[in-house]
């Protein structure tokens, strides 16, 4: 049986009833993998997103743009001056009064302080960018607040996350609030935190954002997926950050 008709037959069979997850029982896709992938992802020298990670700190220390500035420049070698930052984003640009997710923030800093081209989505050198911005916050607490500026964007990405969407008419809310635990086409359905992307998913062999995969859910249940940083997948990332506020980063992460 293929995902899509797993996923209908999931859809048509098990109506909205859990609601949304108690904080007690949240927990991490990690905690739903064997014990093979998460030895996987503990150990650094057998992490396959460790090689972006090393690619992320050779960029972090590349001199680009018309003037010739790394990000060490500005934030330190080390990249110790970021510790916190990925658990805080997406963060509210004082600009424009919107959300921008973490690889906006990397490519606005390219474009305003280097002077330099930004990264395409799902580049390499932005997922390893990403990966090792993200990387300098693992096991720390997500920090999402809903205030006066994120409230109206937490709700917006809500809206999404309840929304039916595509031919199979399913939420993301049935799956990942309501029947997380169970199986869908023989594989665990997690609860959907984004406490680890970048990550390394071996149905990819390789690294992708949290944008990659919310596409690639939208794909799977016959709806048009928004852009790659569009301000609806942003609401939503800035939606499920929140929703799963107070667990910790173990970003990159491994998962099936």
């Amino acid at each position: 049986m293929s995902a899509r008709c797993a996923a209908f037959l999931l859809a048509a069979a098990l109506p909205v009833l859990a609601g949304e997850i108690p904080p007690e029982q949240r927990v991490s896709g990690y905690a739903q993998m064997g014990r093979e992938l998460r030895a996987m992802q503990d150990d650094a020298a057998a992490n396959p997103a460790m090689l972006w990670l090393v690619e992320g700190e050779a960029l972090w220390k590349a001199a680009v743009g018309e003037d010739s500035r790394s990000c060490a420049d500005c934030h330190g070698e080390t990249g110790a001056a970021m510790k916190g930052v990925a658990a805080r984003h997406p963060a509210i640009d004082p600009e424009s009064g919107r959300p921008r997710n973490l690889e906006q923030s990397i490519n606005f800093c390219r474009t305003t302080r280097q002077r330099a081209a930004p990264l395409d989505y799902e580049s390499r050198e932005l997922l390893a960018l990403t990966a090792f911005v993200a990387a300098q916050s693992r096991g720390m607490p997500i920090g999402i607040e809903a205030d006066d500026r994120s409230r109206p964007f937490i709700e917006a990405g809500r809206e999404i996350f309840l929304r039916r969407l595509g031919q199979i008419n399913i939420a993301c809310a049935q799956c990942h609030d309501d029947n997380w635990g169970r199986r869908l086409a023989g594989s665990v359905i997690p609860q959907g935190h984004p406490t680890g992307y970048p990550l390394y998913r071996l149905e990819w062999q390789g690294l992708g954002s949290l944008h990659r995969r919310l596409r690639g859910c939208m794909a799977g249940v016959r709806a048009q997926p928004f852009d790659h940083g569009s301000p609806e997948l942003v609401n939503l990332e800035l939606f499920l950050m929140w929703r799963a506020r107070a667990m910790e980063m173990e970003a990159p992460a491994v998962r099936p």
